[in-house]
């Protein structure tokens, strides 16, 4: 898998550009998923996604939300003591000024997350974020939308997910995972459908893989119930 350069530089805010986002809602809670969960991380959750994956669970991130000026979003998330944050949505990059916002958070100290859903170009972010990009298995009803080439710019510190329906989309996932060599590229996440297939299972198939991912849960959901919105 091809890496990316090591003279490529992080991409800097140009002056004059669109200087708010779109928001649904910002909250305090715990981290969820990824190699980050169980910390407490700040999350921004931006309005609108050009998917409709079969199992979404934040429909109501779709439409409505407000704007938010770049310097609201910094002042109402100096609130809380923590210096992790997360983009997430909806789909963020559907937002033009989400890059300039993200490298404005790192220059500011903050570690910064992004959840993507793999079919929007990556390459416009900054490379001190952590991208935490699905491939969309063929259960969702979006593996035509994946966009390939976003494979060349993730690093050894990014992470894809697979969220799994069934058995078939599990052996598809796997395939993806030979074909484009990233057993040794960015870390693997396997997560299945809530309420559709069972931990066990998911766990039973990775263990006769002998896939380096990791199973991961929707701690989140665990904790708070999956309807609760805000956490």
């Amino acid at each position: 898998m091809q890496q990316m350069s090591k003279q490529q530089v992080a991409k800097k805010p140009v002056e004059g550009k669109q200087s708010y986002l779109r928001l649904t809602e910002i909250f305090y809670s715990i981290q969820g998923e990824s190699t980050y969960a169980g910390l407490p991380c700040i999350f921004i959750r931006t309005t609108g996604c050009d998917l409709r994956c079969t199992w979404c669970d934040t429909e109501y991130a779709f439409y409505g939300g407000r704007k938010w000026r770049f310097d609201e979003i910094l002042e109402h998330i100096r609130q809380w003591p923590c210096t992790l944050v997360e983009l997430t949505g909806g789909e963020p990059l559907l937002q033009k000024a989400l890059p300039e916002f993200a490298t404005l958070l790192l220059d500011r100290g903050y570690t910064v997350l992004i959840e993507t859903g793999g079919h929007r170009d990556i390459s416009v972010l900054d490379r001190r974020v952590v991208k935490i990009m699905d491939i969309k298995c063929p259960g969702s009803g979006e593996a035509e939308k994946n966009h390939w080439p976003n494979l060349r710019y993730l690093e050894a510190k990014d992470q894809v997910k697979f969220v799994v329906r069934d058995r078939a989309d599990f052996d598809w996932a796997v395939e993806v995972i030979r074909k484009h060599d990233l057993q040794h590229g960015p870390q693997l996440l396997f997560s299945p459908v809530w309420g559709e297939l069972e931990y066990e299972k998911l766990a039973e198939w990775l263990l006769q893989s002998g896939l380096r991912a990791r199973l991961q849960t929707q701690l989140h959901k665990i904790i708070w119930g999956p309807d609760r919105k805000g956490v």
